[in-house]
């Protein structure tokens, strides 16, 4: 059997290393990576969070995802840039038609994340190619990386967070219990802080100690997550790199807003701006869906959700728009809100799907929407957009990657 060579490719500071490349593109004399600067939410926008920080703003103990405010304090002279996540995803993809060069086998991760099978390669070193890599994204596209390397993609993941940045580890079988058994058992991918709590709770403090336990007695005590992060402790992982996504089970998109909405009119606006995305990322993957869900937080941080099935599936604007618009009416008491979310699930394909005799389809209506899209993918989401937001104050398209609550853009499973 064939020894799996698996790569896992981490950008640097992400974020913040795209926006530093792009100014020093553009003319700028100061690299944000080497003073303490951050990539942060519109704090105007209650979106106040830090996404991503240079490595001198992590000397005052910065952390992603805490407040701006909080980050100020630490270090008064922070500079703070705003996202631009457009420009995130051509670096995404720059570096990732890049790795096409070496391998077909390519999973992405998250925006900054990518696992890649390079088992193929039989006649060239391993390490060899991986300071290949490194050096081109340096070189050609302007950020560092570190790569991982492992015979599977829990280890390769491991290895690439290990000394950053700019750097290249290896974390085979036989090196785990040098290199991963020492480690504190929170820095196990899949360890949150709440089972770290439990496992420090039983005096499991390194992954080690976990690696070690009896698997029965983690399976009693923790059931099947148990079982998973003792598997993880000990190395074992063998899922496959995916060329092709998960099948996507729901689209959804949520937005907290930059004032308490108290009034059924803007609410409704911002529904209407939700669900315009949601309907252009249904259309995109070539999906309709039956159910349509809508949530609300009011001021007080009180949420309240309802749904309601179809009889036909849809992945019309208008539809998912007027859907959400009745479920959001029934469940509103009248207490200001602060966030709004729209999603739709139970998909089906939309190159055959069941008609409905008693509702009129729509065929004029469904072109025009793919013309618009097309507009609007090529030209930007604001090319075209309904007369009712002009002087509004409120975005016509809210959600996809432009939405902060979807900045991570990473799956919980390898």
């Amino acid at each position: 059997m064939n020894k799996r060579i698996i790569f896992h490719i981490d950008v640097n500071s992400a974020y913040l290393s795209w926006e530093a490349v792009y100014r020093l593109q553009h003319g700028e004399k100061i690299d944000l990576r080497e003073i303490p600067a951050v990539v942060g939410g519109d704090e105007s926008k209650r979106h106040g969070i830090v996404l991503a920080k240079s490595i001198p703003a992590k000397r005052y103990k910065i952390k992603t995802g805490e407040s701006l405010y909080s980050a100020r304090q630490k270090c008064p002279n922070l500079t703070v840039v705003p996202p631009n996540y457009e420009r995130y995803m051509k670096a995404s993809n720059s570096m990732v038609d890049l790795l096409k060069e070496y391998s077909p086998l390519i999973q992405r991760y998250s925006v900054d994340e990518v696992f890649m099978d390079l088992s193929h390669i039989k006649d060239r070193p391993v390490l060899d190619v991986a300071y290949e890599i490194k050096e081109r994204i340096k070189k050609e596209l302007g950020f560092t990386v570190n790569i991982g390397i492992s015979s599977n993609k829990l280890l390769a993941k491991m290895a690439s967070d290990f000394k950053k940045p700019d750097r290249i580890h290896t974390l085979f079988p036989d090196e785990i219990q040098e290199k991963m058994w020492p480690l504190p058992v929170e820095k196990l991918f899949m360890v949150g802080s709440r089972t770290q709590k439990k496992l420090n709770g039983r005096g499991i403090f390194t992954i080690g100690q976990l690696a070690k336990l009896d698997r029965e007695y983690i399976y009693s005590w923790l059931k099947k997550p148990g079982i998973m992060i003792w598997e993880y402790a000990n190395g074992i992982e063998n899922s496959q790199v995916r060329k092709d996504p998960d099948p996507v089970k729901s689209i959804g998109n949520s937005t907290t807003t930059s004032y308490d909405v108290d009034n059924r009119k803007e609410a409704h606006m911002f529904l209407l701006a939700l669900s315009e995305m949601v309907a252009m990322r249904t259309r995109n993957i070539g999906k309709m869906g039956r159910v349509i869900s809508v949530s609300i937080k009011d001021k007080d941080f009180y949420s309240c959700s309802h749904q309601k099935k179809l009889d036909v599936a849809t992945d019309s604007t208008k539809v998912i728009y007027e859907t959400a618009r009745k479920l959001f009416d029934e469940i509103w008491d009248g207490k200001p809100i602060r966030r709004f979310a729209v999603s739709i699930s139970e998909f089906c394909s939309n190159e055959l799907y069941q008609l409905s005799l008693l509702k009129n389809y729509n065929q004029r209506e469904e072109k025009l929407e793919k013309v618009i899209d097309a507009i609007r993918y090529k030209y930007g989401y604001n090319s075209i957009i309904r007369s009712c937001f002009l002087h509004s104050g409120i975005k016509p398209i809210i959600g996809g990657v432009t939405t902060e609550e979807e900045y991570p853009m990473m799956s919980s499973i390898i």
